[in-house]
């Protein structure tokens, strides 16, 4: 075994041809790289939304909108889903965690009740918020409501 005849293990080399060196290699000059750009140098790199030079979409379309940095996101739970979860559980107090059990919510979320749906059991409904029609339909039916 001499130095020309050593080659790589079977699998080890995933390229065919090793390109930048040399003419004789037949990849040698521009190294497929083509002529001049910033493709051609080392370490170019495509930008994201790149559109070769063109003006990207964007910077093209205009900003549209406004988020407000103090939207507090709640969720939504009726009435009609306070009733349905009393009468399959027999609960007569429904809280954060009866509703993180039962799939509702997650332990991250607030929650507020509407007043969309019946209720006719006499609960005492734990939440972090309440519209007036739910805090009606709860007193109505002899419960009570709580903020978190």
């Amino acid at each position: 075994m001499e130095l020309h005849n050593l080659t790589p293990a079977a699998g080890s080399t995933h390229l065919s041809k090793r390109v930048g060196r040399g003419a004789g290699s037949g990849k040698g000059g521009t190294s497929t790289r083509g002529h001049k750009g910033a493709k051609s140098r080392s370490g170019y790199s495509k930008k994201i939304g790149f559109e070769g030079g063109q003006m990207p979409i964007q910077r093209r379309l205009p900003k549209f909108g406004f988020k407000n940095i103090n939207h507090v996101e709640y969720k939504a739970i009726n009435l009609s889903t306070l009733q349905a979860l009393a009468e399959a559980k027999n609960l007569e107090k429904i809280g954060l965690q009866e509703l993180i059990d039962a799939g509702f919510v997650s332990k991250n979320m607030l929650v507020k009740i509407l007043g969309n749906g019946e209720l006719k059991a006499k609960l005492v409904v734990e939440a972090h918020a309440f519209s007036k029609s739910a805090e009606a339909a709860i007193a109505a039916a002899g419960g009570e409501s709580k903020k978190l």
